[in-house]
């Protein structure tokens, strides 16, 4: 990459369903820099997450994924990560210098993007209930971490990228 799109790295980070994928991807064309999600990489080269937990455990797909978060940002661009990926310590240090963006979103409206999913996180009764479990755990995190926050919960994927755009050119 070069020097000027290595300028435009951004993080985005967030809870399941607040858009991180859509929005990214959006600010990625926009900005004219790679789009990665940290989450697909290591799929791609590991297998399917659930299958990482239950063979090896929470804690060795943390240390995947902090490599796979340390590679992204080596790389540049618009970087999506799990909504688990703060958590750990050691990835929120990598985050201290890095322009990080907050996707939140409401419970009403991640109810309406989670009718038909199959995400395994919240399998069982009461998905939505589960989903604000897990983003009050891990609010603090994202708060932490985060240099912006921006709701995603009623407004269109494509304005809000445009907001997200304007802010990180802002920031140079």
């Amino acid at each position: 990459m070069t020097s000027a799109s290595d300028s435009l790295t951004l993080v985005l980070v967030g809870p399941m369903a607040a858009g991180k994928t859509s929005v990214g991807r959006r600010v990625a064309r926009r900005l004219g820099v790679a789009f990665i999600d940290t989450d697909r990489r290591i799929v791609a080269a590991h297998g399917p997450i659930p299958g990482i937990f239950a063979e090896h455990g929470e804690a060795h797909f943390r240390e995947i994924e902090r490599a796979a978060v340390a590679d992204a940002l080596a790389e540049g661009g618009v970087i999506s990560l799990g909504g688990g990926a703060v958590t750990e310590a050691a990835t929120r240090d990598l985050l201290r210098h890095q322009p990080v963006v907050f996707l939140t979103v409401s419970p009403e409206a991640v109810a309406d993007r989670l009718r038909g999913s199959s995400r395994p996180l919240l399998a069982g009764e009461d998905p939505v209930e589960r989903w604000k479990k897990i983003f009050e755990e891990r609010r603090g995190w994202y708060a932490e971490v985060s240099s912006a926050t921006f709701d995603t919960s009623r407004r269109p994927m494509q304005k809000i990228a445009d907001e997200i755009v304007t802010w990180r050119r802002e920031q140079r």
